[in-house]
């Protein structure tokens, strides 16, 4: 099970590494599927993981304080609305998929704004 496990978390790490590039693509519940992976699989995977500067202060405030700071919040919703802005008015001729586009930005502008906002 140990090395499902280690699978497991490292292919849900690069999901989401990859996330943090695609707004689509969710970071957070990848990088805590990561966590409670490699804290089954390996103390030592896991103690590498929260010990990354990024991913790991990500990762235990998120944990702790069920918050995202306030400059993860600005950066992943400006980049969710630029990407499907793009998309639905130069890339997509049918107004179906334009109203989809719609309805996923805001879903998920307001799934990020519902967290609270972590201050440092």
């Amino acid at each position: 099970m140990k090395i499902l496990y280690t699978v497991v978390g490292t292919i849900s790490l690069i999901l989401g590494i990859i996330g943090i590039f695609l707004p689509l693509l969710p970071t957070t519940p990848f990088l805590l599927l990561t966590a409670a992976m490699y804290f089954r699989s390996s103390p030592r995977l896991y103690n590498w993981l929260i010990q990354q500067k990024y991913l790991g202060t990500y990762i235990l405030n998120f944990r702790e304080n069920k918050a995202i700071p306030l400059h993860a919040k600005i950066v992943s919703v400006s980049l969710i609305w630029i990407s499907l802005s793009y998309c639905a008015i130069c890339v997509v001729p049918y107004i179906w998929a334009r109203i989809i586009f719609l309805l996923i930005a805001v879903g998920t502008t307001w799934h990020i704004l519902s967290y609270k906002t972590l201050r440092k």
